[in-house]
């Protein structure tokens, strides 16, 4: 044991350095660079002085930000930054396609460490370059059946304003105000995109463009019609709410209806996997044969993209557009 002692001591020695030299890294990262941010800790300073500290903070981000991007701006892409608008994620083409390439070579250099395989590393690395791609497609969908829910209410509230004796633009800050993310935050791009030139038509066909609804289509063709020949807006809007009650409706009938289409490619496609599940508790050898055979590897292989194709195929026949 007295051998193994100076061992011991020698680890958490280096445990103990490697402790203090990562708080002080800490404390000196949280350090401000102004006498003012070293006094905060014993003398609070007046709020409008720690909200400068924030803004200068915000700003050395913001210009980090600029620089990086500006840097890397050969890389990119309008149908990307289109497909971030409508996730409404706070970061830039740029930085999406950093985040997806330093994730997957981390994940790459560990899953090797890890197993060894450069194979598994492979599948891991492919797993994790399609994971955020994934994620923002989700968030878009999301986002728009979010919108969609609200779209009602949008068109009450701005048949009500209108109603009152309010402009479009002026209704525009009623459904600011009042309704939540993400019908507000869309709206407010409207807004800004108004106050920064553009034409009302204009902002609304992004708008359009951006959450990809029928129904939202064509609210704003109606109001670009009615701003370009005139008319009563209210009388417009009234008529267009009826109308997308009236689409909703009959969709909600038309997925009862297709509702058992639905339920039997979800079961015909689990049904496989259940069946060996079953077999696999009530035999756990039974497969053993089969996967150290190419045969049965091959029609494994092709059972599975048979299930997969049947499942997308069924969901295709019971989708219906209305």
């Amino acid at each position: 044991m007295s051998a193994l002692f100076p061992i011991y001591l020698g680890i958490f020695l280096g445990l103990c350095g490697i402790g203090l030299t990562i708080a002080g890294i800490y404390a000196l990262y949280k350090r401000g660079s102004t006498v003012q941010d070293r006094l905060f800790h014993y003398v609070r300073p007046p709020q409008e002085d720690v909200l400068r500290i924030d803004n200068q903070r915000k700003d050395q981000l913001s210009r980090f930000r600029y620089r990086l991007n500006k840097t890397l701006s050969i890389f990119t892409s309008e149908q990307l930054q289109l497909q971030l608008l409508r996730a409404d994620w706070p970061i830039t083409v740029t930085e999406f396609i950093l985040i997806r390439m330093i994730g997957t070579g981390i994940v790459f250099a560990g899953g090797w460490y890890l197993t060894g395989s450069a194979l598994v590393a492979s599948g891991l690395a492919l797993i994790a370059y399609l994971v955020p791609g994934t994620l923002l497609i989700v968030s878009i969908a999301n986002r728009q059946k979010k919108f969609e829910e609200q779209l009602i209410d949008t068109l009450v509230l701005i048949r009500g304003a209108v109603q009152a004796g309010y402009s479009f633009l002026q209704s525009l800050d009623v459904v600011v105000s009042e309704l939540p993310a993400p019908a507000s935050e869309e709206f407010d791009r409207v807004k800004r995109e108004i106050q920064l030139g553009l034409p009302l038509g204009q902002a609304l066909l992004n708008l359009s463009t951006r959450m990809e609804s029928d129904d939202l289509h064509m609210v704003v063709t109606a109001v670009i019609i009615n701003n370009q020949v005139g008319g009563n807006l209210s009388t417009m809007l009234t008529a267009v709410t009826e109308t997308i009650r009236a689409r909703i409706q009959l969709f909600g009938e038309v997925r009862a209806l297709t509702s058992y289409a639905r339920y039997t490619s979800t079961f015909l496609t689990l049904l496989p996997l259940i069946t060996a599940l079953i077999i696999y508790f009530i035999n756990p050898t039974y497969f053993d044969k089969a996967f150290t055979s190419p045969i049965t590897q091959t029609i494994f292989a092709v059972a599975g993209i048979n299930v997969i194709l049947g499942n997308i195929w069924l969901r295709r026949i019971a989708r219906v557009r209305v």
